[in-house]
């Protein structure tokens, strides 16, 4: 399935228009301490908003793709086997949405074929819709620049390393790291969405971000959004000539960083030489 820029551009559009419709209600329940359910472990909660914001995009996806796929964070793969695969999550940062940390947001990526064409990602709280597709990179209908700091010092870095299943292995190899982390970097913060910490790397708001642990419907979107920002996205311990958007870590930062010379090439197991940078 060949998408050019018109099409990739209306795919973008029918993204920003799912993810709006969940806004209202999201709006409405933030702060409202919402009863919260785990799906695999303590560290992995879920709402009745979550599950009912995904059927809402399920909805409108539907209607706007007929046909299409749809991989949902909380309703799994649903749809023909047709080219074109939407990855959805309905609330990235569920954590911070439960207990009311404005720091979340609404997630929706479409791949045709084997290509990555559009992407969004919509933060509720600030109404802010940051928009990919392959004509570039948008936060409300203005062009965004992946540019900031270009080194350690002055960056600010946005992780969720250590995670829990990092601190299952070496735990004191995983703890040595991030101290080399909080000691290189001006600033670390854990901000709890990869999504949107992704899109504040396209807009040159985060400096760079590190994750271990993602999920397709985590990622699709942004990692789109720092590429056509001019920002760097590399993933990470995904399996040999696999997607991106399918590797369980990535490192991003924004254009112009010194990644050769940053403490996360040895954190992140990361050899510049050849990647492509």
């Amino acid at each position: 399935m060949n998408v050019d820029v018109p099409a990739s551009r209306e795919l973008a559009g029918i993204a920003e228009l799912a993810a709006r419709t969940t806004g209202d209600r999201l709006r409405t329940a933030f702060r409202s301490r919402p009863e919260v359910d785990t799906k695999r472990d303590m560290h992995d909660p879920v709402t009745e908003h979550d599950r009912a914001a995904e059927e809402m995009i399920r909805e409108v996806l539907g209607e706007q793709t007929p046909g299409s796929v749809v991989v949902g964070e909380e309703g799994g793969t649903r749809g023909d086997s047709g080219d074109l695969r939407w990855f959805v999550d309905p609330i990235d940062g569920t954590a911070n949405f439960a207990v009311g940390l404005p720091f979340f947001c609404v997630s929706i990526a479409a791949v045709a074929g084997d290509e990555l064409v559009a992407g969004v990602v919509y933060d509720p709280v600030r109404d802010d819709m940051f928009t990919a597709s392959l004509n570039g990179a948008t936060c409300n209908g203005e062009p965004i620049e992946s540019r900031g700091a270009a080194e350690d010092r002055t960056a600010v870095i946005a992780t969720s390393y250590p995670s829990p299943r990092d601190l299952h292995g070496d735990r004191e190899e995983t703890l040595r790291r991030y101290g080399r982390v909080v000691d290189a970097f001006a600033t670390v913060r854990r901000p709890g969405s990869a999504a949107l910490t992704l899109a504040h790397v396209a807009a040159g708001w985060t400096d760079i971000a590190y994750d271990s642990s993602i999920n397709a419907w985590d990622v699709a979107a942004g990692l789109l959004l720092v590429r056509q920002a001019g920002g760097t996205y590399l993933p990470l311990g995904g399996k040999p000539g696999g997607h991106d958007w399918h590797a369980p870590g990535y490192l991003a930062c924004v254009g112009g960083f010194d990644l050769a010379g940053s403490v996360m090439t040895e954190v992140a197991d990361l050899t510049i030489a050849g990647s492509g940078t």
